[in-house]
Formats: structure tokens, C-alpha cells, sequence
């Protein structure tokens, strides 16, 4: 008896796949980042500071990434680091 054989495209399949969870803000310290479409050559980022809001109650943590080819840095929500259409986790 010979198994099946099925094929899956990969729209099925993300269609699916459920979705991955965002970043841990308590394991966003130092870790890398690749932007989607680069700007005056800044590809790369690590984040260097997580900032907590003050009140606990608030949840909008803050994150400072810094380009590693210019070491300019800035800040941005750190729920801004899971939009896939702008950011990749990792170096790619």
C-alpha cells in the first residue's frame, strides 16, 4: 500500500498556521533585528534599552534600537517591532 501523497500550498498553509506569538518585552534586551526596507543604508538594529513606564498599570513599553552601521538610535513601542511588513527578527 503506497501512503498519499498531499501537496500544500504555501497559502494553505499559512492560512492554517496560527499566528506567532510577538517578541517577550522581557527578552527584547539586545536582540537583533533587520529592517524590511532600509533607509540611508540602516539594515540592522539591536535593541540597547527597554524603558518601563513608571505606573505598572501602563503596558507601553518603550524600546531604543540602534542601527549598528551608524550607531544612530531612537525609540519606539516595542508592539511596533511585530508588524512583519516593516521589521524581521534576526540579522537577514
Amino acid at each position: 500500500m503506497k501512503p498519499e501523497t498531499i501537496l500544500v500550498t504555501a497559502g494553505a498553509a499559512a492560512q492554517r498556521r496560527p499566528a506567532a506569538p510577538g517578541p517577550n518585552p522581557g527578552k527584547l534586551l539586545l536582540s537583533k533585528w533587520t529592517a524590511r526596507v532600509p533607509r540611508n543604508r540602516e539594515k540592522h538594529f539591536i535593541v540597547t534599552r527597554v524603558m518601563h513606564p513608571e505606573p505598572t498599570a501602563i503596558r507601553n513599553e518603550l524600546v531604543e534600537i540602534e542601527a549598528v552601521i551608524s550607531r544612530r538610535s531612537f525609540t519606539l513601542p516595542w508592539r511596533d517591532l511585530t508588524d512583519c511588513r516593516r521589521w524581521l527578527q534576526g540579522w537577514r
